[in-house]
């Protein structure tokens, strides 16, 4: 499901954009699209900030009275939101300031399909393409978007399982690790080392038939009798399927 916002301060403009919308989603029936719309910049925050609301695309007027979209704009990027926006708005006087939060598109109203359909249909291949690469996680209380590129290993913690990612941050999961390895198993860098790791081959320094060296200085022990097989998919992954 595609998630798509419409943010207008005026009832008019915003049933004009929900109408269009309409039309699109009847143009692309193989497509499962939810409209939402909003009056306001602050209902859409306060659903993001407080609801976790996360829409995959958000068509907002730069000019709303309470507050204005290249600020709502700011405030969605700080909130963690990566969704794609599309300003459509009567004047081009906010252009460079528009993509300097992250807009995708700038359209000039009064908007018409052909303009805004072709749009529709990139950001939307764009979206799926991402969503391929991404997992959503539930970790201290929030729902995460992860990059797939950016999960190191996860290690059995317990009751939890921690994930090491990139940046060293860690999160802990409320899952076990056949189920966090159920998400990552289409992705052919990941495999298990054990019953205890999961490891992204794509940070492997170094290895031997004691341990794991990771390039984020992490080490990770080997369980008796995994260096073979480990070894087999590490060459596979890097000489046979790249």
């Amino acid at each position: 499901m595609y998630l798509i916002v419409l943010c207008d301060d005026e009832a008019s403009e915003l049933k004009k954009a929900e109408n269009m919308l309409s039309v699109y989603r009847k143009e692309h029936p193989k497509l499962d699209i939810m409209v939402t719309c909003f009056e306001s910049a602050d209902e859409l925050l306060y659903m993001v900030r407080e609801k976790e609301y996360m829409p995959d695309m958000i068509l907002m007027d730069i000019y709303m009275p309470e507050k204005m979209g290249i600020e709502a704009a700011r405030e969605l990027r700080s909130l963690g939101n990566e969704g794609k926006i599309i300003f459509l708005t009567t004047s081009k006087n906010h252009a460079l300031e528009a993509f300097g939060v992250g807009a995708a598109q700038y359209l000039v109203k009064p908007v018409l399909k052909e303009e805004l359909f072709p749009v529709l249909d990139q950001f939307l291949k764009d979206i799926e393409e991402n969503r391929q690469r991404y997992l959503l996680l539930r970790a201290d209380g929030r729902t995460r978007r992860v990059a797939v590129n950016d999960i190191v290993c996860c290690e059995a913690h317990g009751k939890a399982q921690c994930m090491h990612l990139s940046d060293n941050s860690q999160l802990l999961l409320r899952m076990t690790m056949t189920e966090i390895y159920g998400m990552l198993s289409r992705y052919q860098e990941f495999v298990r080392v054990g019953i205890a790791y999961i490891v992204n081959l794509e940070f492997v320094d170094s290895m031997n038939g004691q341990d794991i060296c990771l390039n984020t200085g992490r080490k990770i022990y080997l369980p008796r009798g995994a260096y073979k097989t480990l070894k087999e998919q590490y060459f596979r992954y890097y000489c046979e399927e790249r």
